[in-house]
């Protein structure tokens, strides 16, 4: 359900499951054949309860929270029709057709669904409102309990009352505490069989009749102070449900079977038991419906017959039988006490791939076996007791033969306390075992990646001596003569006053220094591959491996001279000028070559092709420009229109004349 599930039940034939909740108020059906859903339906009003018309899903009314009544058929709803109390409980009379409706007042509304209409009600004369309604159907009794704890009966063939029983007065008992918020009365009722019934009361009580006496032959109480909202019948067991818990007992006896409680988180509204199994349906104030199994109650239905086969397999507990007084060996080593000629008989009892013996047997052919054992466990017993007395000693700790840096390094992060778990759990981790005993995770410190990603890694190879050297002299007393004394002491002042301060400075300089010799040697590899691949030189048979000695070269200009470039093609300073600025690019990257980091090598040059080109291209340039220059005009003041329509203007023939 989305919020909570208010009432659940079982259709007669066992193939339906039918459940309300809210909110949106509505109700849902499930097929157990399938363990589906078969249809939801939704209404406008929250549902008190509903009764099944019907052995399966096809008809069922439902009592809502605002005096509604709706009929459901098949398809959806049939009929929608109100009442003229609010009601609590119905119950269907299926030989009359009579649908009986009891609520805030003291009548029992009866509506007959054959012929469609109310009938005259059955007037209360016992209480001012009833809570719940019972019906037999062996001899069809209706019982009625009211909000004053009396329980009132009536035959509907004569629709006269028959019988009046006061339980308010039956559970009270001289520890009893009656107040006005625990009044007695009837919350819940139901039929076992033709005699017996039950009753809830509000006071957390369940009382158990026979209608033949009005007297409860067995009186139970929860001890919570709770009303009991369901009550149920399973053979000899009775389930009797209040909000916070379910509990099975013996009707005969009234022992507890088991309880079923609901938490903190829920609370219980409604019960439901599968007849002659040991399912229940609990509707709760959550959004799943609770579910319990018990096998005691009755086997699992046919349609979830699983269960069984899942307690069987619970049930079936391995008992393993441990021999305290036994001492396991296998076949050799029987052999090697002597007693392999008790094989088979009583004294051996086999197990696995071996004999449990008795360990007095055991012991006794040890003793005659190795007489001098007594002699080497004395002895061995003095070396432990030695070994202990050299705990005060310096354990020094293997390091692994792969990645002895690394390792030093986790172990370095460990002892100063450095809270990386992930790190520092490296050497514990039996998944990072390959790390430090294959050769393929080596660590090449040779390496350029190595160097310029991890130079703190080279720093520590330089104090890792410096720091067992420190830990060794604590663990450690000093024992050398004054010589070495004063030596060391000597040493141990340089380096308190070595600061932190310089060996941040060189550490700077080793890593610049680092980077440099990075440079150099990739500069170093383009130019073998530029000389390889241009055959110009031979490739070099010996490669000088100190990088100190490749440095750049300085030149000073002499005074009075101008930088013009490393080219011999160049302009000279009065040419240079007036040259434009396409002309001194050309001019200082003619035939020149340009060496990339990526290894490729791009040239720039001018060929003949393209100076006689552009040689022919102004001469061209120059004909044409010749040409329009010698081309004479024609004059512009003797031109006419296209259309000539004669002299424009009168003083024309005048001036002619």
């Amino acid at each position: 359900m989305p919020g909570l599930s208010n009432t659940v039940k079982i259709t007669e034939d066992g193939q339906y499951i039918l459940a309300t909740g809210i909110y949106k108020p509505r109700i849902k059906c499930f097929d157990v054949n399938n363990l589906a859903m078969k249809f939801e339906r939704c209404f406008d009003s929250e549902a008190v309860t509903f009764e099944l018309l019907s052995t399966d899903y096809s008809k069922f009314v439902i009592l809502q929270c605002d005096r509604y009544v709706e009929f459901h058929s098949q398809e959806g709803r049939y009929y929608r029709l109100r009442v003229p109390k609010f009601g609590h409980d119905m119950k269907y009379h299926p030989p009359t057709c009579d649908l009986f409706i009891a609520g805030k007042s003291s009548d029992i509304f009866r509506l007959n669904l054959d012929r469609g209409q109310f009938l005259n009600p059955f007037a209360s004369s016992v209480g001012s409102e009833i809570n719940k309604l019972a019906l037999n159907p062996s001899h069809n009794l209706l019982l009625t309990g009211t909000k004053e704890g009396r329980i009132e009966a009536w035959d509907p063939r004569v629709h006269v009352s028959v019988g009046i029983l006061d339980c308010a007065l039956n559970s009270i008992t001289n520890s009893t505490n009656i107040s006005s918020d625990a009044f007695p009365s009837i919350t819940a009722l139901e039929f076992e069989n033709a005699l017996t019934f039950g009753v809830g009361t509000a006071n957390g009580q369940i009382l158990l009749y026979d209608i033949r006496s009005n007297k409860p032959f067995r009186v139970k109480d929860h001890l919570f102070g709770l009303p009991i909202k369901s009550l149920a019948f399973q053979d000899d067991n009775v389930l009797s449900m209040d909000s916070s818990s379910v509990k099975i007992w013996n009707q005969n006896s009234g022992k507890l079977f088991v309880a079923l409680e609901s938490g903190n988180d829920t609370q219980f509204n409604n019960l439901c038991i599968i007849p002659q199994t040991g399912i229940l349906f609990i509707a709760n104030e959550s959004t799943k419906i609770q579910t319990y199994y018990i096998p005691s109650l009755g086997p699992a239905p046919k349609w979830c017959g699983f269960l069984d086969t899942l307690v069987e397999e619970l049930a079936e507990i391995n008992q393993e039988t441990v021999y305290d007084d036994y001492k396991f060996v296998t076949r050799s080593e029987l052999e090697e006490l002597g007693l392999s000629h008790l094989i088979g008989t009583n004294l051996l009892k086999a197990y696995m791939h071996g004999y449990f013996v008795d360990i007095r047997l055991y012991r006794k052919s040890k003793s005659v076996i190795e007489p001098f054992a007594f002699e080497q466990y004395r002895k061995q017993k003095v070396r432990e007791k030695i070994e202990s007395n050299r705990i005060n000693r310096v354990q020094v700790k293997k390091l692994p033969s792969i990645n002895k840096e690394f390792a030093l390094k986790l172990i370095n992060d460990e002892r100063e306390g450095k809270k990386n778990k992930i790190t520092t759990s490296l050497l514990k981790d039996d998944r990072f075992k390959a790390l430090f005993e294959n050769p393929d995770f080596q660590v090449d410190p040779n390496a350029e990646e190595y160097k310029l990603l991890n130079p703190i890694l080279k720093r520590l190879d330089k104090s890792k001596q410096k720091e067992i050297e420190g830990v060794i002299q604590k663990q450690f007393h000093q024992v050398e003569d004054e010589i070495e004394g004063s030596s060391s002491s000597s040493s141990e002042e340089n380096n308190d006053g070595y600061s932190s301060d310089d060996n941040d400075q060189s550490w700077t300089k080793e890593l610049k220094s680092e980077y440099r010799a990075a440079k150099y040697r990739r500069i170093e590899a383009e130019r073998d591959e530029v000389m390889k691949s241009e055959n110009i030189f031979n490739v070099k048979d010996n490669i000088d491996s100190d990088l100190n000695k490749i440095q750049p070269k300085f030149y000073e200009i002499k005074e009075g001279e101008e930088f013009v470039g490393s080219n011999n093609n160049q302009l000279n300073s009065t040419n240079n000028s007036s040259a434009t600025l396409g002309e001194r690019i050309i001019s200082e990257n003619f035939n020149s070559v340009k060496i990339l980091s990526s290894g490729n090598r791009q040239l720039t040059f001018s060929t003949n092709k393209d100076k006689n080109y552009q040689k022919t291209s102004m001469a061209i340039e120059k004909h044409r420009n010749e040409k329009l220059s010698i081309v004479r005009k024609g004059p512009t003041n003797l031109r006419k229109p296209k259309f000539y329509t004669g002299p424009k203007s009168k003083n024309f023939y005048k001036k002619k004349n």
